[in-house]
């Protein structure tokens, strides 16, 4: 797959422009007055160690039934999104628009404030803890990242942080297969 140069956000409506759109039914308004200040990597499959396939949709839009696989007894009808997910071959799919509160930090906190589903944007990487990212995703969150900075003045580059870092003890994504130095010489 080519990782397109630059991405863009249509400001009235948070969506990513030319991206697979699958508008996921978990999300909500941020509280008055909260704009997007955080951006959250986190790292998900499928069934665990496993990529590809409908699964992640289907939990994005409370379709991934228990029976489809012995794991997911426990994830199916859980109401949870990501703004977007990046696959292994780097595609996005937008799942909620960034404007919007997504639901993916859960029990949170960041420099001592809670509930950052309410602040941060969620980006979700098809991977696990100990696979190695790839090259592609590490192009496409580097080019989604550099679209939202461009769309929301309230984010920064120095406010990026892991799931496991907000979550501490009950989240380990994306683990240590997730190289933040590389994701920081991608966005010089």
């Amino acid at each position: 797959m080519t990782t397109p140069k630059a991405l863009q956000i249509e400001p009235a409506t948070g969506l990513l422009a030319g991206t697979r759109q699958v508008l996921s039914p978990h999300f909500d308004a941020r509280p008055k007055g909260i704009a997007p200040e955080l951006i959250v990597v986190h790292g998900i499959s499928l069934p665990a160690g496993e990529f590809g396939g409908p699964w992640i949709d289907h939990l994005f839009t409370g379709g991934l039934r228990a029976e489809a696989h012995p794991s997911f007894r426990d994830t199916a009808g859980l109401r949870v999104s990501a703004h977007a997910v990046i696959r292994r071959d780097g595609a996005i799919t937008q799942y909620v628009p960034f404007g919007m509160r997504a639901w993916h930090a859960g029990q949170s906190q960041y420099q001592g404030r809670t509930a950052c589903n309410d602040f941060s944007i969620g980006i979700e990487l098809e991977g696990t803890d100990t696979i190695p990212y790839t090259d592609a995703q590490y192009a496409s969150l580097a080019a989604l990242i550099e679209a939202l900075l461009a769309a929301y003045p309230t984010l920064s580059a120095q406010r990026i942080t892991g799931h496991s870092d907000i979550a501490p003890g009950r989240k380990t994504d994306p683990g240590p297969a997730f190289d933040w130095k590389r994701l920081d010489g991608e966005l010089q």
